[in-house]
């Protein structure tokens, strides 16, 4: 039997009065991919920094791992990596320094900030303050920052939205299907979504509005959520 990596269950969040989330239930197992469709508004984003344990849950349950998002969150943070809209890093730093931060807090040796600094082609402007760089190139060393780690379990909001196809393909190894890790992926995109996951979820007005197997979902039914 498959080991279970996510389990939520009746995962609710509220901004004030306004329900961000509301039952949202789902179990995915390690190894799979969890794509999450849904118009702007719908969740997407609260759904994953609940699972990043950056937010607290209002109502219902998550285990991450084996663990509780809850009460065991501080366990689980070294073995998450989250490429959210907002890259998590220093502006006035280059990419090597924003890196180096990163390793040395999850106590990662150095050759591996440079590994990934030349997989993802970003060695020549490595020393550059990130302010320099394009949006495409802040996405790549954000890429590079959450798997810096080697994480089980990956967290991306849209992780391609600013990238162009070449950029895409240097991330497919590192955060793509490709990586064998456990994923859970927000995208706008029916076709490319449904293709690279294990599993669809629809998200509309913070409920759940489909969950299916993504080979059983064709393109229509994610365009009726939006």
């Amino acid at each position: 039997m498959a080991e279970v990596a996510v389990a939520a269950a009746g995962l609710g969040r509220r901004y004030g009065e306004r329900a961000a989330l509301s039952d949202v239930s789902f179990m995915l197992d390690a190894g799979q991919t969890l794509v999450v469709f849904g118009p702007n508004g719908a969740g997407k984003s609260t759904l994953l920094r609940l699972l990043a344990t950056l937010l607290r849950p209002h109502a219902g349950s998550a285990t991450i791992l084996g663990h509780d998002v809850k009460t065991e969150g501080w366990k689980l943070r070294s073995r998450i990596g989250l490429l959210g809209h907002e890259p998590l890093l220093y502006r006035d730093l280059s990419a090597r320094q924003n890196l180096r931060f990163h390793a040395k807090l999850h106590g990662v040796a150095a050759d591996r900030v440079e590994q990934l600094l030349d997989a993802l082609q970003l060695t020549t402007r490595a020393d550059d303050p990130l302010h320099t760089y394009s949006r495409g190139m802040v996405q790549r060393t954000a890429a590079a920052r959450a798997v810096l780690h080697e994480p089980e379990l990956l967290l991306l909001d849209e992780p391609t939205a600013n990238l162009d196809p070449g950029a895409a393909e240097l991330l497919e190894p590192l955060i793509g299907r490709a990586s064998g890790r456990t994923r859970i992926v927000t995208s706008h995109d029916p076709v490319g979504g449904l293709e690279h996951a294990d599993l669809a979820l629809g998200l509309k007005g913070g409920q759940v509005a489909l969950l299916a197997d993504a080979a059983a979902v064709g393109p229509d039914e994610i365009g009726a959520l939006y």
